[in-house]
C-alpha cells in the first residue's frame, strides 16, 4: 500500500490522537486501543490504523508507523512521538500533540477566514463582470454596428472581449482549465518559491513572518518538551516555516547553538528577522531553564499579534477594494454608455 499520498482532515486527526491518548491513559494496551479504535474507523483513517496494526504485531512502534504518512503527521510530530515512547510518556504526549494540533487548526482559520471577504468581492466582480459582457454588450454593440458608430478603445476591448466568450465558449474553457491545470502543478512543485515571491508584498511580508515565528515557536515548545536537544529540535523546525528569510535565520541558529554559543545569540544576530520580544523571553527562558515554557509564551504572544495585525490589512483592504471593484465596475459602465451617449449628441447637432 503506498501511504506517501494518503492523507486525513484536521478533525479527523484530532480525534485520532484524542482517542489513542484517552485509551492508552485508561490502562489499554496498544494493539487493543488500535483494534477498538479500528472497529468505527472508514476511509484514509482505517487504511492508517491497519498498517499501525500490522507494524505493532511485527514489534514496530508508531512514530515508524506515523513516519510512513507525511502527508498526515509532520517530521516533527514524529519525532516529538518517537521521544515520547522512549521516555515511557506516550499517552502524555499524545494529548499535548493533539492540543498543539488544535492551536494550530485555530490559527491556520483565523488566517483563512480574513480571506474570505476579499475573495468573495472578487469572486462577485468577476459574475458581474462576464454578466455584463454575455448579456449587456451583445445588444449594445449590435446597435452600434447598424448604426456605424465610431467606438473609444475601451468600448471595442469589451466588445471583443464579449465576442470571444460567446462564439468561442468550448475553446476559451478549455484553455482556462488547461491554465489552471498548470497554474496547480507549478504551484506544487514550485510552492515555496511562489509563496516567497507573494511573501515580499507590502504588509504580507511582517505577516507571513510573524505566521512562521508562530509555527516556530509551538513546534519547538513541544520537541524541547519531549525532551529532544536543542539542534535536532531546530533542524526540525526548519521545516515548519515557508518564508526563505525565517528558514535562514532558525538555520543560522542551529549554527550558532552548534558552536558552543546560547540560542538567544542567534536570534540576537539576526534581530531583522527575530522580533525584541522574542529574544527576551528566550534569553529569560535559559537563564530559568525554561526555555521549553518560554517558547510556549512566544507562540501564545506571536499568536494574539498575528490576530491583530490581520484584523488591522482586512479593516485597510475592505475600502480599498470596494473603490478599486466600484471603480471597475464604473469604467465599464462608462465604456457602454459613453458611445450612447455620443450617438445622442450627434442626432442633436443634426437637427
Amino acid at each position: 500500500m503506498k501511504t506517501e499520498n494518503i492523507s486525513l482532515s484536521g478533525n479527523e486527526k484530532l480525534t485520532l490522537l484524542s482517542n489513542l491518548g484517552t485509551m492508552l491513559s485508561a490502562g489499554m494496551p496498544l494493539l487493543e486501543t488500535v483494534d477498538a479504535i479500528l472497529e468505527d474507523s472508514r476511509g484514509n483513517q482505517k487504511k492508517l490504523l491497519e498498517v499501525l496494526k500490522a507494524d505493532l504485531t511485527q514489534g514496530k512502534r508508531i512514530h515508524y508507523t506515523f513516519s510512513k504518512f507525511p502527508n498526515i503527521f509532520s517530521k516533527v510530530t514524529t519525532n516529538i512521538i518517537k521521544a515520547a515512547e522512549e521516555a515511557g510518556t506516550l499517552d502524555a504526549t499524545l494529548k499535548e500533540v493533539k492540543e498543539n494540533m488544535r492551536k494550530e487548526m485555530e490559527f491556520r482559520d483565523k488566517v483563512k477566514s480574513s480571506l474570505i471577504y476579499p475573495a468573495f468581492v472578487v469572486v462577485v466582480f468577476i459574475l458581474v463582470f462576464t454578466m455584463i459582457l454575455v448579456v449587456v454588450v451583445p445588444k449594445i454593440s449590435a446597435v452600434f454596428l447598424r448604426l456605424k458608430v465610431d467606438l473609444p478603445l475601451p468600448t471595442q476591448i469589451m466588445i471583443f472581449m464579449s465576442n470571444a466568450i460567446i462564439n468561442y465558449t468550448i475553446p476559451l474553457i478549455a484553455f482556462l482549465t488547461f491554465l489552471s491545470l498548470v497554474t496547480v502543478f507549478l504551484f506544487k512543485k514550485q510552492k515555496i518559491m511562489i509563496l516567497n515571491l507573494f511573501f515580499q508584498l507590502p504588509l504580507i511580508s511582517d505577516l507571513a513572518r510573524d505566521i512562521d515565528l508562530t509555527n516556530f515557536s509551538r513546534s519547538f515548545f513541544l520537541l524541547l518538551n519531549a525532551g529532544i536537544p536543542i539542534v535536532s529540535a531546530l533542524e526540525l523546525t526548519e521545516g515548519t516555516v515557508l518564508k526563505k528569510e525565517v528558514a535562514e535565520g532558525i538555520r543560522y541558529t542551529k549554527e550558532v547553538v552548534m558552536s558552543g554559543r546560547k540560542i538567544s545569540q542567534g536570534f540576537r544576530d539576526r534581530r531583522n528577522i527575530f522580533p525584541g520580544v522574542l529574544i527576551r523571553i528566550t534569553e529569560a527562558g535559559e537563564k530559568t531553564g525554561s526555555l521549553d515554557r518560554s517558547m510556549l509564551e512566544i507562540s501564545e504572544f506571536l499568536d494574539y499579534q498575528v490576530s491583530g495585525r490581520l484584523r488591522t490589512i482586512l479593516s485597510l483592504l475592505e475600502p480599498v477594494m470596494l473603490v478599486v471593484i466600484g471603480g471597475l465596475i464604473g469604467g465599464m459602465m462608462l465604456a457602454i454608455i459613453a458611445p450612447i451617449y455620443g450617438l445622442i449628441s450627434q442626432v442633436g447637432s443634426a437637427r
